[in-house]
């Protein structure tokens, strides 16, 4: 897998960057196409020189791509280090939450072209999802290969403008967390009806895990599914008369929780 004659640049190695890395490797990037930048290098990542992978060495030509996985707090920190390849062939992209596409062009230069993307944690085994938002300066080719890149950990979708990154910061990429926070409170509830600790976290993991696996198998809605396992007078029903309540109930309740995601995502843009 080509990802163009001058290979890419990972700016920072973290949680994500590595879920990156490992992707592209094992969906067959050379390791002679990649160059690492970050200031405390993991074993794994050391490790990786001995295949090729060049680490902390910017390279002498510009790079057909450079991925921004550093923290939004050391951006200005990194930036400079890449400036020189603004206004120019290198496609930037950014995986840092609420650094607007605008603040990059400032940095960079007006006619650089840029692509803001959203992948969330499950991209770390290969099942995550990545929303990407593209400046005008983007050519077709240059969309396809960043939706390449990210294809290597899971799927990819494309949006229309950069205002809809607030929402999708909301539901896919701090989503994860709630269906985490979702889980405890069925393994605490399972705790509650008498089940030993260990059995109602295998329970419980093992259901949410399954029921994500069915969504992604069958070509059914969710609320299908729903239906198909809810028997009329049920013990089904009789739970999902009190999750479905209308105004306590879990579609109130992540109505709320998305839009103070959304806000405080707008926030740390502004």
């Amino acid at each position: 897998m080509n990802v163009g004659d001058n290979g890419v640049l990972l700016l920072g190695c973290g949680k994500m960057g590595s879920a990156l890395l490992r992707g592209w490797l094992d969906a067959g990037f050379l390791c002679e196409q990649v160059t690492v930048m970050d200031p405390r290098p993991s074993d794994w990542l050391l490790g990786l020189q001995d295949k090729g992978v060049i680490l902390n060495k910017l390279p002498e030509k510009a790079p057909s791509v450079a991925v921004i996985a550093t923290k939004p707090q050391i951006m200005s920190e990194a930036i400079p280090d890449v400036k020189a390849y603004g206004n120019g062939v290198t496609l930037f992209i950014s995986i840092a939450a609420g650094t607007l596409i605008e603040t990059f062009e400032t940095l960079l230069g007006a006619e650089t072209p840029i692509v803001r993307a959203m992948p969330n944690t499950p991209a770390a085994v290969g099942k995550g999802i990545t929303a990407l938002v593209s400046n005008g300066n983007v050519g077709a080719s240059q969309l396809a290969t960043a939706e390449m890149i990210f294809a290597t950990v899971g799927e990819t979708v494309l949006l229309q403008n950069e205002e809809q990154l607030h929402a999708v910061t909301a539901l896919s990429g701090s989503g994860p967390a709630y269906v985490f926070a979702m889980t405890e409170a069925l393994i605490s509830a399972g705790i509650g009806l008498g089940l030993s600790t260990d059995i109602s976290t295998r329970l419980a993991t093992s259901t949410v895990a399954g029921a994500g696996a069915l969504m992604k198998e069958l070509d059914e809605h969710p609320s299908q599914l729903r239906e198909q396992v809810t028997s009329p007078n049920g013990t089904t029903a009789a739970g999902l008369e009190v999750l479905l309540e209308q105004d306590n109930g879990l579609p109130e309740t992540f109505r709320r929780c998305l839009s103070a995601a959304a806000e405080r995502s707008r926030e740390l843009g502004e």
